[in-house]
């Protein structure tokens, strides 16, 4: 008997939610054959957060850590300061997340731009830098300075390094990019410091290292070489959207927020779809669900099994020949509501299962 894996699921809000709430419909164990998993649910919405004081997203997080796997919808983050806040912001340190794993894919029948197909895997370091920094103003009028202060340790900068290099060699990829330490050699030098250990660890991959401006110039170059970018939080914040949409859609590809042990070995994983809550879109069903599908299948990766990895794959499969097959929301240029794409991508998901279970697989 295979053993129950508890997965976390995180309620959002608007569109967010509605997108979970279809995805959710793949995990089906009539779909994917997989009777093992149990789902314990968690209100992130901004009322729930609000009401808690953001004790609720405490509780999840405690729980991941338990489970060591979660779904989450996209959420509202209130403009004012004196608000809830970010909840990915707090999860993502409550659950020790080091890195969010974003790879744009060429998508069947969509044009990519720039002549891009081989998949680009943005590496973001997670926590620290920018978004953890501490901000304050002096002064009046003109003569008014802001300052930033920031910090990045060598820990989280190792985990982001290993794990570039770990998932370039198991998926055959150049390890392209890199922080910009010419300018800044002690903060951003640490980095970079790191990504030239791991280099030296993993001589099978190939190392492109470049300042984080040219990395932006020579995408418009690429070709038909797979890359992995590692970035610190804000230039991965940037360059995970430039590179997702380069391939046809923000709502191309999942998310995944990884948290490591002491070794560096994943942990937690929490996957999510990358763009936001799309107000203009809620109860309308047009919103392409294709994000947070690849969200469910990404998170079957971090489950061991034969089983497990039959569904992520099965998943992955049947969302990208949907829309080969002009089964495409309106953002892809098509006609195919949000409900009307996940029923698409269940009966190709069943299909293969059955196929391959006919084959012997």
């Amino acid at each position: 008997m295979l053993s129950k894996h508890t997965i976390c699921v995180l309620k959002g809000d608007q569109t967010g939610q509605e997108l979970l709430d279809e995805a959710l419909r793949v995990l089906d164990p009539s779909v994917i054959r997989l009777d093992n998993l149990a789902f314990e649910t968690f209100d992130l919405s901004l009322e729930n957060r609000r009401r808690t004081k953001n004790e609720v997203v405490r509780e999840a997080a405690a729980r991941i850590l338990e489970t060591g796997l979660g779904i989450k919808a996209a959420t509202i983050t209130p403009g004012d300061p004196d608000d809830v806040g970010s909840p990915n912001a707090l999860l993502r340190e409550l659950i020790h997340g080091s890195v969010i794993l974003r790879t744009g894919r060429r998508i069947p029948s969509v044009l990519p731009l720039a002549g891009v197909h081989a998949p680009i895997a943005v590496v973001r370091m997670a926590v620290e830098g920018a978004y953890a920094a501490e901000e304050w103003r002096e002064g009046h009028g003109l003569d008014e300075i802001a300052y930033n202060k920031r910090h990045i340790s060598r820990r989280t900068c190792r985990a982001v390094a290993e794990f570039t290099f770990q998932y370039a060699e198991a998926h055959k990829a150049a390890v392209f990019g890199g922080p910009k330490y010419t300018v800044s050699p002690v903060y951003e030098g640490l980095f970079k410091e790191e990504l030239d250990r791991a280099a030296s660890l993993h001589p099978r991959v190939r190392y492109n290292p470049q300042l984080i401006d040219a990395t932006y110039a020579l995408l418009l170059e690429t070709s038909g070489e797979s890359l992995v970018i590692p970035a610190l939080n804000r230039d991965g914040d940037s360059l995970s959207d430039l590179v997702i949409k380069m391939f046809g859609t923000i709502a191309g590809a999942e998310s995944v927020i990884i948290g490591f042990d002491d070794e560096f070995k994943v942990k937690v994983a929490v996957t999510e779809a990358p763009h936001g809550t799309a107000p203009s879109l809620t109860g309308k069903n047009l919103a392409n669900p294709m994000a947070m599908i690849l969200a469910c299948g990404a998170l079957l990766r971090y489950i061991e099994g034969h089983e497990a990895a039959l569904a992520s794959r099965a998943i992955y499969e049947s969302a990208l020949e949907a829309v080969y097959n002009g089964i495409k929301t309106p953002d892809l240029g098509g006609q195919a509501s949000t409900s009307e794409f996940t029923d698409e991508v269940i009966r190709e998901a069943r299909g293969k299962l059955e196929v391959w279970d006919a084959l012997g697989e």
